[in-house]
């Protein structure tokens, strides 16, 4: 017993800290044994019975399909870039036009889900890559950030996954990104900071250049309101 409340206190704590376990999600490997349709239908059970252990009258029209509409959610929304399915396409172009400065694309809003109390973070992501040939679509960018974020997350490796397959699509060690972001965890429990926000950077190849890494942050500050 005292072995067993050990382990829930470090795990207590570890999530009060925001400690990642890994740079990749960490998922079982019959994740995706079950449809989409079987995970909503066993979800829904599940949160009906929270729900009940809380106390609430499931039979009051306001209540009654909350249930159903969390476990949609959870499986078709919140946590759906979870399934390899639905990673975007990233079609890339050739560089025709031979533009060899780097390209930024600031301020993608960006909707996770904090991994160790499951409340919502928000805040805005900025991607900036040099091409060595190779370009991509703009929106495909902000597709990338919406599909990891769109899962149970730390800050630090969503950081990190973003950069890693923008590596990957565009063939270049290039690539660096800039989260801004606010932590319900910490906003609305807790410390109840609602004022904080939390910046974390992941720089690959030319970005570690300290030059190269200030014009960045140079774009990123540019006033761009229209």
């Amino acid at each position: 017993m005292k072995l067993e409340q050990a382990l829930e206190k470090q795990y207590e704590e570890r999530g009060n800290d925001h400690v990642g376990s890994s740079t990749e999600t960490p998922i079982r490997d019959d994740a995706f044994v079950l449809s989409d349709e079987e995970k909503i239908e066993r979800i829904q059970k599940n949160v009906r019975e929270i729900m009940l252990t809380l106390g609430l009258d499931l039979d009051d029209d306001s209540l009654a399909g909350t249930p159903k509409r969390v476990a949609k959610m959870y499986v078709k929304e919140v946590f759906g870039g979870l399934h390899p399915k639905r990673k975007p396409e990233s079609s890339t172009f050739q560089n025709k036009y031979k533009y060899g400065e780097m390209l930024v694309e600031k301020n993608i809003v960006l909707y996770s889900t904090c991994e160790h109390h499951l409340l919502p973070i928000i805040g805005r992501a900025h991607i900036a890559y040099i091409s060595n040939g190779t370009v991509v679509g703009l929106s495909k960018m902000n597709r990338v950030v919406d599909y990891y974020a769109k899962r149970p997350q730390v800050q630090e490796r969503l950081n990190i996954q973003i950069v890693k397959e923008l590596q990957q699509v565009l063939g270049t060690e290039d690539v660096a990104c800039v989260i801004d972001a606010k932590h319900l965890c910490v906003n609305s429990r807790g410390i109840r900071d609602i004022e904080s926000s939390t910046v974390t950077a992941e720089y690959g190849g030319k970005f570690k250049d300290e030059a190269i890494r200030r014009e960045f942050l140079d774009y990123i500050n540019l006033d761009t309101d229209f």
